[in-house]
């Protein structure tokens, strides 16, 4: 029998393999096993300094059992060639209290195939902590005669980024430090300068850091967690193929697997044959996805340091089954904004609504998180929401709002109701709203950020609020 070779099917067909062999979950959960055997070193190498997974991929690679508790969000999109930004949404200034107290943190991220390191590691951070440098001699001029100056350099790791792109960052640098500078965020006086460090799985000896008095600044360790292989893949003689970045984009192939769901479960999974796996993924999802309604909050809500407590943030999942209005954290009474669209919404505590006068203490919305349902979120949602905070408000109470996620449209909802109804001192207005503009939202964005820096309206959300404060009051009334 004649065989034609078809070079164009053949090709094909390789691409099909490889594409599964990306996308499998057995090799993806068994890449990150070996993954954070590696982190675990590096841990044990600075057990004193405080681990933070970058937020997302990075939480696939860092045992909740050593984790500091504390969210970093460093996004590699600011490190983009082109794209370099410090970011007044994700600014992580919560960090620096701790890298004080702690001399030091490291964070955890990982790459796909293609580079040793991250953007949000090579680029990011060294961009953050360069401009925080340079804030901090604007607002403490003094620190440029301290003994041994103040290293405000840009230091980024040799061989992940051209001195070309590192002058050009630089040149940013002055414009983003005054920016920072001139916010409404307080930034903690910085005892020495912040400096990136990078170590990789191709890391031959740790850095050793300097300690006590003998340290010049404050380490800030970026590990890079996957080892670079050629093409993303090597096959291992453990009967898995490595996959080199595995924790990015698990909604790919994670089958809706989630790093908290991994680390709960992982001996099962690890445990579990190739097979097997897939099923056994399947059944810990759909169960993860039957709520278990506590009779208490699992975590409490935020509240806006700025306007003293009178309006909160929280998240929908960890609210109790029945909302009473009162919160343990709150002198005050509490109504809530409850925004979801997947979770069954909690009722009102009825004991406790017998007690308050109508309305409701509650106002329950329902909205996909997301570009999805926007032009309901501006023209519905937006809408009745401000006109209950309003009411509440006007009523002495605090105002709590929640979303899926807490950090999306709960923001953007609270986004609003400080706009119109605090001044820009952050006292709460008796009549008539304070003109908004780009600066005055942004700077109650910052307030927002500044207490729950979790906090990450997306780019659209963001958009329809500015679209809302920005446009005739007669459409608010809507």
């Amino acid at each position: 029998m004649d065989f034609q070779y078809d070079p164009k099917r053949a090709n094909a067909e390789a691409l099909e393999y490889v594409r599964k062999e990306l996308l499998d979950v057995f090799n993806r959960l068994h890449s990150i096993l070996e993954d954070v055997r590696f982190v675990d070193q590096v841990h044990n190498a600075y057990p004193e300094l405080p681990m933070l997974p970058n937020m997302r991929c990075g939480a696939w690679y860092v045992d909740p059992a050593i984790v500091t508790n504390e969210p970093a969000y460093f996004k590699s999109t600011d490190g983009h060639f082109g794209n370099w930004s410090f970011n007044l949404r994700r600014p992580n200034l919560h960090l620096l209290p701790l890298a004080v107290a702690q001399r030091g943190l490291v964070l955890v991220d990982s790459t796909r195939a293609g580079k040793r390191i991250p953007d949000a590691l090579s680029k990011t951070v060294p961009i953050w902590c360069a401009v925080i440098n340079r804030a901090m001699l604007r607002l403490h001029p003094e620190k440029a005669e301290s003994r041994g100056g103040w290293d405000a350099e840009l230091y980024c790791p040799p061989g992940a980024v051209s001195e070309q792109e590192r002058s050009q960052m630089m040149a940013r640098l002055d414009e983003w430090a005054d920016a920072l500078a001139k916010s409404s965020y307080s930034l903690p006086d910085l005892p020495r300068p912040l400096r990136p460090i990078w170590i990789t799985p191709a890391t031959s000896v740790y850095p050793r850091l300097q300690s006590g008095d003998q340290l010049q600044y404050i380490p800030v360790v970026c590990v890079s967690a996957s080892r670079q292989v050629y093409d993303g893949v090597e096959r291992r003689s453990l009967g898995f193929s490595y996959v080199q970045g595995s924790g990015d984009d698990h909604e790919l192939w994670g089958m809706g697997l989630t790093p908290s769901l991994f680390w709960e479960h992982k001996d099962a999974l690890m445990d579990s044959d190739r097979e097997a796996l897939p099923s056994l993924v399947a059944n810990l999802v759909t169960e993860a996805k039957v709520l278990h309604h506590s009779n208490v909050w699992t975590t409490l809500p935020t509240p806006v340091a700025a306007v003293g407590g009178q309006v909160l943030v929280g998240r929908v999942s960890d609210m109790p089954s029945g909302l009473a209005p009162v919160l343990p954290i709150m002198n005050d009474p509490v109504s809530y904004v409850v925004v979801s669209s997947t979770m069954p919404l909690p009722e009102p505590d009825s004991a406790s609504e017998i007690k308050r006068n109508s309305p409701s203490h509650l106002l329950r919305l329902q909205l996909a998180e997301g570009k999805k349902d926007q032009i309901h979120f501006l023209q519905h949602v937006l809408p009745a929401s401000t006109r209950f905070i309003k009411e509440r408000l006007a009523r002495g109470d605090a105002v709590c709002v929640c979303c899926d996620t807490g950090r999306d449209a709960s923001v953007g909802i609270a986004l609003a109701a400080l706009q119109l109804f605090f001044n820009d001192n952050g006292k709460l207005l008796d009549h008539a709203a304070t003109i908004a503009n780009k600066e005055s939202i942004r700077t109650r964005l910052q307030w927002i950020i500044a207490s729950r820096p979790q906090a990450n309206p997306s780019r659209v959300t963001l958009k329809r609020v500015n679209e809302f404060l920005l446009s005739s009051p007669a459409f608010r009334r809507r």
